[in-house]
């Protein structure tokens, strides 16, 4: 073989026996585009074809003694695998007990051959902002400095309240800290990646940005953009210019040699949770990354999770907290929803009602609820048990008033319902949605625009004009000059699910919504006392987590251990337990599901997850080879795992509703 004469080839495959380099000869006709980091096409005898991968070394060593087998063909000469990338990558396989294919997918885009074509010319020149980086606003200049030119990371409490970047728009003075700590970074000559959880929160923080740094220097990297708009930026990535990139949770895995900061904004949020194999969370792809890089980490929030605050506990984050600025004027109450007949007929207590009218006097004011639609549950008027669809019996719901109700799970109406229980025709309607709640606060408060956001209606800004703005949780829009007062309804609904986290979840979301609050305007929580209460008063939500973390460690609940979720057969699960390198090790389980499977859930901890996820990626490789020697005759092959062992490092499904 010449020199640099073999290429080290990723499959991109799920398959978890192909998770390893292979070595193929470049023959002479590709070596001026058989690159590293390349998308190219290889022969596979395991599988009988060719398969797509990525160069990820080009090298003149080979670890095999028979003759390589030469690369088909190169589908781009556009590197798309960074290095950083892959060395990213197979840490979070790793990790999880996944493939690096797998995690790839996530963060290299579909090729888009017509971006290639009207990619520009690389940038060279450097960022020259106007002035000097002037400090973040309302936090020590000290002590952000340290945090940019060290490569620290922090747990950043978010300030509260919006701010006018631009003329007539306003954010959330969490998106302008986020801004400004990627302008400071991008100026010192180094990328910044900026993640969110959704798209609401990606415009704000798109708007705050765009107020600081110019336009060339902005990357957006998400789901929502065109096929060849995204391809087109994150082949911007690679050309070495420092850039602010911008997204939602697969911006972590964004090229860029030169990173100077990753931040997160309201990790606690479920969807940075990845739903696709291996399951591998933001906040841990972060971490994994600032680990390989040495860039600045800060996971800015108003309410700090729980496994953030465990890192803060062991010193590998520190807490910084921002000045200046005077915290919510938050005010708990009873239930006093029955105390005078307009609150009766509001649903709301008197005192939300007196915050709410003065709100109103100046301008809009923020109601949030739980769920969406007209009336979340109908049951039997008779025997009061839940309303299920006679199709599927799944719960019935009524988006409307006037609506005829529907299914939630498969939407098949219920013109001619018929109770199971007690053979009743006639519904009642349980709890208010959205809509209705818009419906009694419009008769409530007379005269005033009463506006509902939520899934079925996305409204991201409103103006300075009174009006109630009725929100379901995660969907409140920002208002011009900030609410003059929230009201946070169904608090004690909330908190009546069934779920580890819900506690958790419920001061995040109230948190986030008083946050958009104008400065000293008071937002009123109903159907929520004790610690939940006590730190939403103080502004104190890291009280609340170090309590919760504290229940957990007693109970060995995530995220004071690591979990696992094995799922597959019998037999399989439980020679899986028996050589898992760990003792002791907590087995919960196992739990029959459909068509002979069970599932298993084992508590480990942190120190032992290097060896758990190795035996356990190593009896996924044996379960799936087992399955796939064992097809019948004339079954054709294919690139996809057979049935096995199925696992899930970090599972909090389980946990979600107990």
């Amino acid at each position: 073989m010449s020199e640099a004469s073999i290429a080290r080839v990723l499959i991109d495959s799920p398959l978890p026996q192909l998770d390893r380099l292979f070595d193929y000869a470049v023959p002479e006709e590709l070596r001026q585009t058989a690159r590293a980091g390349v998308r190219v096409k290889v022969p596979l005898k395991t599988l009988g074809r060719v398969v797509e991968g990525w160069i990820v070394e080009i090298t003149d060593t080979v670890g095999f003694a028979g003759k390589l087998s030469e690369l088909d063909s190169v589908i781009s000469p556009f590197p798309v695998l960074a290095p950083e990338v892959w060395t990213l990558a197979r840490a979070v396989a790793d990790r999880a007990a996944g493939t690096a294919a797998d995690v790839l997918r996530l963060g290299i885009p579909k090729r888009h051959a017509r971006a290639e074509k009207s990619l520009p010319d690389a940038n060279e020149s450097p960022y020259s902002p106007s002035g000097a980086p002037q400090p973040v606003s309302y936090f020590d200049a000290g002590a952000i400095s340290t945090l940019l030119s060290e490569s620290k990371r922090a747990a950043m409490a978010a300030p509260t309240g919006v701010v006018e970047v631009a003329p007539g728009r306003w954010v959330g003075r969490w998106a302008q800290t986020m801004a400004e700590l990627a302008a400071r970074t991008l100026a010192g000559g180094q990328t910044a990646i900026l993640a969110t959880p959704d798209y609401r929160d990606q415009e704000q923080l798109e708007a705050a940005v765009a107020a600081l740094v110019p336009a060339d220097r902005t990357l957006r990297l998400d789901a929502r953009q065109s096929d060849q708009r995204r391809y087109g930026n994150f082949l911007r990535a690679h050309d070495g210019t420092p850039y602010v990139i911008i997204g939602n949770r697969s911006a972590v895995y964004a090229p860029a040699a030169h990173l100077g900061l990753i931040v997160l904004w309201d990790d606690g949020d479920p969807l940075y949770s990845e739903h696709l194999t291996p399951y591998v969370h933001t906040r841990d792809a972060a971490l994994l990354r600032q680990e390989k890089q040495g860039c600045s980490l800060v996971f800015l929030s108003h309410s700090r999770s729980t496994e953030v605050q465990r890192l803060v506990e062991l010193g590998w984050l520190g807490a910084v907290s921002p000045g200046g600025i005077r915290p919510p004027k938050v005010i708990p109450t009873a239930n006093q929803e029955s105390q005078d007949r307009l609150a009766a007929m509001a649903r709301i207590p008197s005192s939300a009602w007196k915050a709410a009218r003065a709100g109103l006097d100046e301008g809009p004011v923020l109601v949030q609820v739980a769920r969406p639609g007209y009336a979340p549950r109908l049951a039997c008027a008779d025997c009061s048990q839940t309303a299920r669809c006679t199709t599927c019996a799944g719960p019935l719901a009524q988006r409307s008033a006037s609506s005829t109700p529907s299914c939630v799970w498969c939407g098949a109406l219920a013109a001619k319902w018929r109770c199971r229980e007690c053979d009743g025709t006639r519904l009642r309607m349980v709890g208010s949605g959205s809509a209705r709640t818009a419906d009694e606060l419009g008769r409530a408060f007379p005269g005033f625009r009463v506006i509902i956001a939520d899934g079925d209606h996305p409204v991201t800004t409103v103006s300075a004009e009174p009006s109630l703005v009725i929100a379901t949780r995660g969907a409140e829009p920002v208002a011009d000059g900030g609410y003059r007062a929230v009201l946070l309804l169904d608090g004690a609904g909330m908190l009546a699910r069934e779920s580890l986290r819900v506690a958790e979840d419920c001061l995040r979301w109230w948190s986030n919504a008083i946050a958009l609050a104008a400065d000293g305007a008071p937002a009123v929580v109903v159907g929520a006392g004790g610690a939940l209460a006590t730190s939403l008063v103080t502004w104190r939500q890291e009280d609340f987590a170090r309590a919760e973390l504290a229940d957990r460690r007693e109970l060995r609940f995530p995220p004071a251990v690591r979990v696992a979720t094995l799922t597959g057969r019998v037999a399989l699960v439980a020679e899986a337990i028996e050589k898992l390198p760990v003792d002791p090790i907590d087995v919960l389980g196992p739990v029959d599901l459909p068509d002979g499977i069970v599932r298993t859930i084992i508590r480990f901890d942190y120190k032992a997850g290097p060896a758990v996820a190795e035996q356990l990626k190593a009896l996924v490789v044996a379960a799936t080879t087992v399955s796939r020697g064992s097809r019948k005759p004339g079954t054709p092959r294919a690139n996809q795992p057979a049935p096995g062992l199925r696992v899930h490092l970090d599972d909090l499904e389980p946990f979600v509703d107990l």
